[in-house]
């Protein structure tokens, strides 16, 4: 069983208190290591956004997922790529994906430019930020980010919609706030550039902080083990 209607009855909670209307949160079912089926029953209570974060695991299970789906009148839901990828994955991964949250760098934007035009797509994608500095994170720093974006607008299968970021965990759900708030005032700041009119979405906050997350601007939270239970494996 999945959590789903639990999950999204907090993320309309917190989305109120906040003064925002609740449509305007992406809830992502954050998948690495759930089976198909339990991703299948999440989709039929209304979990239109999936994300997964290896490329193997995602060509294993996107067909299953949506062979479970076949007999239902629901639409295929979107697959979004949010954990880091390597070059040469990015040929297995465009094909499957509406979009990939975890660009980094230039050489993977250029390498999804090419995938895209390839399979005649236009691909979403988010810049990943290393809100937290840390070492042991992928993400560009943050006064990185405009960098990255004049770089990306210049690609024309690739989409740049948004920022994503997985701030270091915080006991203190409070010391969450700061990295979240940072992460909006970047958006903010280049949202009003040529490059960044496409900048909607705040893909922040997991499990453990996404009411916060939202609180802060999230426009899109990943929660895995709170909406699916813990991590089981793919089969």
């Amino acid at each position: 069983m999945t959590n789903y209607e639990e999950i999204r009855r907090r993320v309309d909670r917190a989305a109120l208190q906040s003064g925002r209307d609740p449509s305007k949160v992406v809830l992502l079912g954050a998948a690495k290591e759930q089976p198909p089926k339990l991703i299948a029953e999440a989709c039929r209570r209304g979990l239109s956004h999936v994300g997964e974060n290896f490329a193997q695991e995602a060509l294993a299970k996107i067909p299953k997922v949506q062979k479970l789906l076949i007999d239902t009148d629901l639409p295929t839901p979107s697959w979004h790529f949010i954990g880091s990828l390597q070059r040469n994955k990015a040929r297995l991964i465009v094909p499957l994906v509406s979009c990939v949250q975890s660009v980094d760098r230039q050489s993977l934007a250029k390498e999804l430019n090419l995938r895209a035009r390839n399979s005649k797509k236009v691909l979403d994608i988010m810049i990943q930020v290393n809100i937290s500095r840390e070492t042991s994170k992928s993400g560009v720093l943050p006064n990185e980010v405009a960098n990255l974006l004049s770089s990306c607008a210049n690609l024309h299968n690739l989409r740049t919609i948004g920022l994503m970021a997985i701030p270091a965990p915080e006991d203190n759900l409070e010391l969450s706030r700061a990295p979240f708030r940072l992460l909006r005032e970047i958006r903010d700041s280049l949202k009003n550039t040529p490059e960044g009119s496409n900048l909607e979405h705040l893909s922040m906050g997991m499990s453990n902080d996404f009411e916060v997350a939202i609180e802060e601007g999230a426009t899109m939270v990943r929660v895995g083990t709170r909406l699916f239970g813990n991590r089981k494996g793919i089969k």
